[in-house]
């Protein structure tokens, strides 16, 4: 399940995965589902021109982003991206592309919207795909990221039993299995700012995320509680999920070429949008597009997709 690029941190592949099915439709997960279409029905523009899903999957939030006039899907596997395409169609509005989010093929300041949902939780190096993100998105552009919150409840309830050694109120990341990290959110508040990002607002998601919970109260109440629960996020982050609106702030970035759309990821030459294969003319590199998905991937999974 990992894959790993030269001068790239290791990259968590889905490759093959039925992830949407035995997770979101037949993994009893409808409330989470319908927390976060609130916070993300809170959060974004009511409408855009161009916005970027980083770890698209199978296009479970694609629908979503109606407002906006297009959607690019990223996502490293290509599996994910077929299951998508297959769902959503292959119209205009939609664009697919696998690559990896530490060398995002898109040229500088070309996006106006952006998210990354259950997704920063698999990057080792986080505040490098968090800056990746910011070099190709437009001054004032609005960032929606949701991250796995270590300080929730259960976490310290948990610390506070002894019944495990790490710390929630502690700063650093926490891997509790390999490529799966839980963040503070204090620390990500940071590295956004860091890397350029103004903090707007934040939501906390999934307040009851218990099995109990959900098999003794119906979807409903637990859905309209959540999200009650979720405006408190500005004050206290304590859910297990929490959701960031942010806008890209500093010097705004160059305008991007008429033309430029794609970036190569191995030499930086700015490329065409173009329904074929594309060839830069920097390095000589052919980018490959097949059945409508772009590849980006330095390094490709060398098993049979």
């Amino acid at each position: 399940m990992t894959q790993q690029t030269p001068s790239s941190p290791p990259v968590c592949s889905y490759e093959g995965s039925d992830y949407q099915r035995t997770f979101w439709e037949q993994g009893g997960r409808a409330y989470e589902d319908a927390a976060e279409e609130i916070a993300l029905r809170r959060l974004l523009p009511t409408q855009g021109h161009l916005m970027l899903e980083l770890g698209a999957g199978a296009g479970r939030n694609t629908p979503r982003y109606a407002g906006y006039e297009r959607v690019v899907l990223v996502d490293y596997s290509r599996t994910q991206l077929e299951q998508a395409r297959a769902r959503l169609g292959s119209s205009s509005k939609h664009v697919y592309v696998c690559a990896d989010i530490y060398h995002l093929p898109f040229t500088a300041g070309l996006f106006d919207g952006a998210t990354m949902i259950r997704t920063l939780h698999h990057m080792a190096e986080p505040r490098l795909a968090l800056e990746q993100v910011r070099r190709t998105m437009q001054q004032g552009g609005i960032f929606i990221l949701e991250f796995a919150n270590k300080q929730n409840l259960k976490a310290i309830a948990r610390y506070f039993l002894r019944r495990q050694r790490w710390s929630p109120f502690s700063p650093e990341p926490v891997e509790y299995v390999p490529l799966n990290y839980d963040f503070h959110p204090a620390t990500v508040k940071t590295w956004l700012s860091l890397v350029g990002f103004a903090v707007e607002r934040r939501l906390t998601v999934s307040h009851f995320r218990i099995g109990f919970l959900k098999r003794l109260l119906p979807l409903k109440l637990l859905v309209g509680m959540d999200s009650l629960a979720q405006l408190t996020g500005d004050w206290w982050q304590l859910s297990p999920s929490v959701f960031t609106r942010a806008r890209a702030a500093g010097e705004p970035a160059a305008q991007p070429a008429p033309d430029a759309f794609f970036n190569c990821p191995a030499c930086g030459v700015d490329l065409p949008e173009e329904e074929h294969d594309l060839v830069c003319p920097g390095c000589g590199r052919i980018w490959p597009c097949r059945d409508g998905i772009y590849d980006f991937r330095l390094e490709p999974p060398t098993a049979a997709e």
